[in-house]
């Protein structure tokens, strides 16, 4: 009697576990920056991540930088990148699926990693 309600305590949890809304995939559309300044460069990027079908996602990347030479800074350049990335709901992040970058989200800090890489959600 009593491993069968411990068995039922725990069907409850398992059960009450898989229906919790996932506040992640709620977080993840949006707009995403990141600025860096090093020794070499200047450069701000823009994530900008849309939902597509099932478990897909598309991210646009738009980089703007200026190099450094010789301790002065060059003339604005500027790259985009598509991006493809599949959400894995087990670890709560996107694989892009071309490089296998692993984009990990934390909605209470308002941000996104891209392997050490910080961007703020705008």
């Amino acid at each position: 009697m009593k491993n069968l309600f411990y068995l039922f305590a725990i069907a409850v949890l398992f059960i009450t576990a898989c229906n919790q809304p996932d506040d992640t995939t709620s977080f993840i559309s949006g707009t995403y920056i990141n600025q860096s300044v090093g020794e070499y460069s200047i450069a701000s990027d823009t994530l900008v991540i849309e939902a597509s079908e099932s478990n897909n996602y598309f991210i646009h990347r738009k980089t703007g930088f200026n190099r450094i030479k010789n301790g002065k800074k060059g003339i604005r350049e500027h790259e985009t990148e598509e991006w493809n990335a599949i959400y894995d709901e087990g670890t709560k992040s996107l694989t892009e699926t071309r490089t296998g970058k692993l984009i990990t989200f934390y909605p209470e800090a308002n941000k996104l990693m891209v392997g050490k890489r910080e961007y703020k959600k705008r």
